[in-house]
């Protein structure tokens, strides 16, 4: 934003198999370790240039805070913005910055959760993703399905969200609710 980083309200994950499985927001950080992990970020992002969303990610551990990745562009935990847990989705954030449409904060407006839908085989054909009008029934939940035309063991095909006041947990619980009605064929 005119060359200064802005930054979302922390988002957690869970990863298996070094991919994330659920993400919420917000995740809860201590004051210390936020202000850590935002003076990292600023520095790897400003030293590599350019504009746009920025997933940095980060591992908290008992000594303080430690680097872990960086992507230069929305990063799929980030997804869970897709539930509306702040002004601006990551995608939104990252189309503004890139055409330079000013974005003068990013507040937490409520609370969310993403859950994964994965394929278990290998298909070479266009898969068929079933459980859609259970998957709807869940109130204060949505999902969004990729069309990712061939699936393979433990591909990402939709991700189902879930936001409210209840806490993230109770969040993260409801939206791998919602993701296991969601199959591949």
């Amino acid at each position: 934003n005119n060359g200064n980083t802005l930054y979302c309200p922390p988002i957690g994950h869970r990863q298996e198999r070094g991919d994330y499985q659920e993400s919420w927001q917000p995740m809860s950080m201590e004051d210390a370790h936020l202000k850590t992990s935002q003076e990292m970020a600023d520095k790897v992002t400003k030293a590599l240039g350019g504009s746009g969303m920025w997933g940095v990610e980060f591992f908290i551990g008992k000594d303080g805070v430690y680097f872990s990745e960086l992507s230069p562009r929305p990063h799929d935990t980030g997804m869970v913005t897709l539930a509306g847990t702040q002004n601006f989705t990551e995608f939104e954030l990252h189309a503004r910055a890139i055409l330079g449409i000013p974005v003068m904060n990013i507040p937490l407006v409520r609370n969310g959760a993403s859950a994964v839908v994965l394929a278990d085989t290998e298909n070479t054909e266009f898969p068929n993703i079933i459980g859609l009008e259970e998957a709807a029934k869940f109130r204060n939940t949505d999902f969004k399905v990729f069309g990712k035309p061939t699936t393979r063991q433990y591909r990402r095909m939709a991700v189902a969200l879930s936001y409210g006041p209840e806490s993230t947990d109770e969040l993260v619980k409801k939206a791998k609710e919602v993701a296991s009605k969601i199959k591949v064929d």
